[in-house]
């Protein structure tokens, strides 16, 4: 290809179209090394530095990436799962699958996931709120990195109130089969319903982009999920139902695919 001087597009621009498009017919494929910027040039007949423009657009849409010493490769897809409102489905967690392990599973892809926090903190206002406690008020806290594939997928956040997981294998390490719904089910409480609240789209920050292991110009979706109930075993009953979770999901925006369904009236 050569650049085309009556083209509205800059010349950077016609360089990371083309090359996009090779990624996406295959041409160039997961793990291929880019030409270097010298060949490039020559081929299109520009100076390296138009080259590298329009090689850092690809690299801000996560496309490729540079390896110190080595060049600019092709990066893999990430792994592109479900979220569905079945994930949540007791029956998963009878068998020990917590909602993300779920949906990867129904893709045919594997799930693990890494803990990064586990601590009494103060509860932040906007988790106090939800919970109902005061602001500074003590609350659990427990945070993991989640991985699809071995892609890191999501940066996940929970907020308990202490009372509600005191004694639970919440605040261990391993939570255990069917993860903290499940441990919360084994000392007597009932859910309710779930509500899910997103944020909109947006670009991550700097920690979570390094949590996330993705390129500058790769988005995230920031999600907040209640999760309603009571204790039964408390003598709770459903007029008692108060928000027991404050979930927070961080996920890298190639990786899900947000499914919903409705009923017709």
């Amino acid at each position: 290809m050569t650049i085309d001087p009556m083209d509205p597009r800059s010349p950077s621009v016609q360089i990371a179209d083309f090359l996009r498009q090779q990624i996406k017919d295959k041409v160039l494929r997961p793990g291929d090394k880019l030409p270097s910027e010298r060949v490039l040039a020559e081929q299109f007949g520009v100076a390296p530095q138009t080259i590298r423009q329009g090689v850092d657009k690809l690299k801000n849409e996560g496309r490729v990436a540079g390896q110190p010493g080595r060049g600019v490769f092709v990066v893999a897809p990430a792994p592109l799962i479900r979220l569905g409102k079945e994930r949540f489905r007791r029956s998963f967690r009878a068998v020990g699958k917590s909602a993300q392990q779920a949906d990867a599973e129904a893709a045919g892809l594997s799930f693990r996931q890494e803990l990064l926090e586990l601590a009494d903190v103060p509860a932040p206002a906007d988790i106090a709120a939800l919970l109902g406690v005061a602001e500074g008020a003590t609350v659990f806290k427990r945070t993991r990195r989640e991985y699809v594939d071995d892609t890191a997928n999501q940066i996940a956040t929970s907020h308990w109130r202490v009372e509600d997981v005191a004694g639970t294998a919440i605040r261990e390490i391993v939570t255990g089969p069917g993860g903290s719904l499940a441990r919360l089910e084994d000392v007597g409480f009932v859910f309710t319903k779930y509500y899910v609240e997103h944020g909109p789209a947006r670009m991550p920050e700097p920690e979570e982009r390094k949590l996330l292991r993705i390129g500058e110009g790769v988005p995230v979706a920031d999600t907040v999920r209640h999760v309603f109930g009571y204790r039964a075993s408390a003598g709770e009953t459903a007029d008692d139902a108060r928000v027991l979770e404050v979930f927070r999901s961080v996920v890298n925006g190639p990786t899900i695919k947000y499914t919903y369904e409705f009923e017709a009236e």
